[in-house]
């Protein structure tokens, strides 16, 4: 691929860092008086999902990636892998495990997500902000222990584990922040 000044890298664009893909998290100029500029960008890698912070010159180059993005359905799991669907063309694409596990406990089959690609293969899918899911197992909340804000442990019908508030029971859908796996509020549907 193309070289691709620093300066011109935004969020969500993919570059190769030290053999690895990785897409920009968020980057700064920085001016500092009687000093050379500088960016200060965060960026993470898509196989590892580890974040690098990188400080280059203004001058200074990096390897573009091509990165196409994809809304695609989660069908099934089987094997072979995480199976999903091409809303547009039906086509089934496998997602192996190693690149789901840090996922994993987001994805309702039926749901779509946004799936990353390089070079025609799949290195990343991307969650929303915030997910619907359904309560599976919530223990009741014990009367008169709402005296401040208290929650319990319920588990998501996926295997996720979140802290909820005494008045969410099993058969609920809530609304989860995909961020760190945190309650935001109930869903009427």
């Amino acid at each position: 691929m193309a070289k691709v000044p620093v300066i011109q890298l935004r969020k969500g664009h993919a570059v190769s860092h030290n053999g690895d893909v990785c897409v920009v998290r968020e980057t700064h100029l920085k001016t500092p008086p009687r000093m050379a500029s500088y960016v200060q960008m965060t960026i993470r890698s898509i196989a590892t999902g580890k974040d690098y912070n990188l400080r280059l010159t203004s001058n200074d180059f990096l390897e573009g990636v091509l990165l196409t993005r994809t809304e695609m359905e989660f069908s099934y799991v089987d094997g072979m892998g995480f199976h999903f669907l091409d809303n547009d063309t039906y086509e089934d694409t496998c997602v192996s495990e190693d690149i789901i596990e840090p996922i994993k406990a987001y994805l309702i089959e039926g749901s779509n997500y946004i799936l990353l690609f390089t070079d025609g293969t799949a290195c990343s899918i991307e969650l929303p902000a915030a997910i619907t899911m359904e309560v599976a197992e919530a223990p009741e909340g014990i009367k008169g222990n709402s005296a401040n804000n208290v929650f319990k442990s319920a588990t998501m019908t996926t295997g996720l584990a979140v802290q909820v508030p005494l008045f969410i029971n099993a058969g609920q859908r809530i609304s989860v922040k995909t961020e760190d796996g945190s309650y935001l509020g109930r869903v009427n549907s």
